[in-house]
């Protein structure tokens, strides 16, 4: 493949290619604008690109009964609507959880039922359905429990629950299935058509499981004499759960997303919009701030805080009540924000670096983080992270992180095959699990034996991907506006990246937590502002701090509106950068 500007390794040590040429070489000689080129890149197929320049619901939403078990899950529930019957929706401590949890509560309450909402603690019950809390549903009057983003595993539990249970997933499952009157999965093995919406989010799959109710209801004349809930009101909520757990922004995932950023901005969610205004967001929330402004605070509260807060925010009618959830969650992040680098610091200190696939474990560190320090870990490193609590009784609670190309959640469900885990599930970017503290070695052995090659095989195709090279002085807004139309942007569907140079720096400082802030200015005799976030002890801002004028330099990033300056401009906010001569 031909490199980009003759960069073969940058300053972090890779080489710079064309995003297209990577992706479709077919395609490479054809005369297109930026917009068509940066969605053919992302793998659009030319007869699909007025379709996926404005996602809609309409053009990808699939029929909800393509998926295994989903009539029957549909008419059951309608079943408990028609009849009044308490239903019960457990869900996971997530984001994806919990706006999985809202959009059925939301969905039940508008229909006249609203659902029991039961959020297990992470701390002290742990992940997914367990015996004692389908027991207590049951026992509080519960005849119908949909669990979901849990219970694809939840044997146990499901086999002693008393009531009926749906169980609407998205992780990889086992051969064999739970006991339950429906399991709705795309990622079932016996799935075929639905197979191909496997990277859903669980709260895509509940959206499609309320739109099959809402279908059978209306057959049924349910509607007759009452107004139908507006469905599509909580795209929202699915916006914010299939960002917020990196779901592939892909096909249906974009609608949602591009959909739901619409509903968001409209803030019709008096919960969403309180922590909005608690996270300082000014203008319409983006797929970005769903990822790194709102999902974690809603997470805070599962990892650090109580479990049951965010799910609460995402229902209340109440503008009292949710600007004091939304400030409670906020403080709560900013907790999160510090027992994540005492985990942060403790694991990186102990992480093998002769390992394709990095395996830590410490006794006291929070489970509440061990996620996002794993997802760290696995930036730092550009290696798979498991990250593992041990308690005080020798009792592991691991969370993982991979990289693109190597599956770390049928890894994971192998190796509980195999005895080595407790419990453990996921899917192919994400999974946790559960160990016994003295099987530690044999599973960081086990699991560099199955991922070794899978690893470097990623590890070999690695480069920086580049969909544009410009002048400083073409960093523009008007590019951003461009860039952003091929949006929404996130995991599947990766943000453009433009190469812009050579420059030499003008003004070099670091600022904020870590973070490098160069002036450059280029042969065009324009200057711009870039940002390496982050940056100070790595390569890249090291070389960015040493630079000086007397030497030129490619750089590579993202182009971005000025927020803090007022002043209209774009700034480049970098992801590498390699020397010109």
């Amino acid at each position: 493949m031909r490199h980009v500007l003759d960069v073969e390794r940058s300053i972090l040590g890779q080489p710079w290619r064309w995003r297209a040429l990577a992706t479709d070489q077919r395609e490479r000689f054809v005369p297109d604008d930026l917009l068509t080129q940066l969605l053919l890149a992302r793998g659009c197929p030319r007869d699909g690109l007025d379709a996926h320049k404005a996602p809609s619901i309409r053009l990808f939403m699939p029929d909800p009964s393509i998926f295994r078990d989903m009539d029957a899950a549909a008419t059951r529930l309608a079943d408990a609507v028609v009849a009044g019957e308490q239903v019960a929706v457990f869900g996971d401590y997530d984001v994806d959880g919990a706006t999985s949890s809202a959009l059925l509560a939301r969905l039940l309450g508008a229909l006249g039922r609203a659902p029991r909402v039961y959020i297990p603690d992470r701390l002290t019950e742990g992940y997914g359905p367990s015996v004692a809390a389908m027991e207590r549903l049951a026992t509080e009057g519960a005849t119908l429990i949909v669990t979901v983003d849990c219970g694809a595993q939840a044997f146990e539990a499901l086999a002693a629950a008393r009531t009926d249970v749906i169980v609407v997933d998205h992780h990889q499952c086992a051969t064999e299935l739970p006991r339950a009157l429906a399991v709705v999965n795309p990622n079932r093995r016996d799935e075929t058509d639905g197979a191909a919406h496997g990277h859903l989010a669980a709260v895509g799959v509940a959206f499609l499981l309320g739109a099959a109710l809402l279908r059978v209801l209306r057959g049924r004349g349910h509607f007759a004499a009452r107004a139908e809930p507006r469905l599509l009101d909580l795209l929202d909520l699915v916006a914010l759960g299939t960002v917020a757990d990196v779901a592939q922004l892909r096909g249906l995932n974009r609608a949602f997303v591009a959909q739901g950023l619409k509903v968001l901005a409209q803030r019709r969610n008096i919960g969403l919009a309180a922590l909005a205004d608690a996270a300082r967001l000014t203008r319409a929330p983006t797929a970005t701030d769903l990822g790194f402004a709102l999902g974690p605070r809603i997470n805070a509260g599962g990892r650090v805080g109580r479990a049951d807060l965010g799910v609460r925010l995402l229902t209340t009618e109440d503008p009292v009540e949710a600007r004091a959830l939304a400030a409670e969650l906020d403080r709560l992040n900013e907790e999160r924000r510090a027992i994540e680098a005492m985990v942060q610091e403790a694991a990186e200190a102990v992480l093998r670096q002769d390992r394709a696939v990095g395996v830590v474990a410490g006794q006291g560190w929070h489970p509440g983080v061990i996620g996002i320090v794993a997802g760290r870990l696995k930036e730092k490193t550009g290696r798979p992270a498991i990250v593992i609590a041990l308690d005080e009784q020798g009792i592991g609670k691991g969370s993982g992180r991979s990289i693109t190309g190597v599956d770390l959640g049928a890894a994971i469900l192998a190796a509980r095959e195999q005895g080595l885990l407790l419990a453990g599930g996921g899917h192919a970017m994400a999974a946790g699990l559960t160990i016994a503290a003295d099987q530690l070695g044999t599973f960081a052995d086990w699991l560099e034996a199955r991922l070794a090659d899978a690893v470097a095989t990623a590890q070999a195709g690695r480069a920086l991907l580049v969909d544009s090279v410009v002048a400083p002085g073409g960093v523009t807004p008007a590019l951003v506006e461009t860039l952003e139309a091929g949006g929404p942007y996130g995991s599947g569907w990766p943000a453009p990246r433009v190469a812009v140079g050579p420059v030499r720096t003008i003004k070099v400082d670091v600022v904020g937590n870590g973070h490098v802030r160069a002036i450059v200015a280029g042969d065009d005799g324009r200057s711009l502002k870039a940002m390496a976030f982050r940056a100070a002890d790595t390569p890249l801002g090291q070389a960015l701090l040493a630079a000086g004028p007397s030497r030129r330099l490619w750089l590579a990033g993202r182009a971005r509106l000025d927020e803090w300056s007022g002043r209209g401009t774009a700034e480049l906010h970098l992801d590498d950068a390699a020397w010109a001569g």
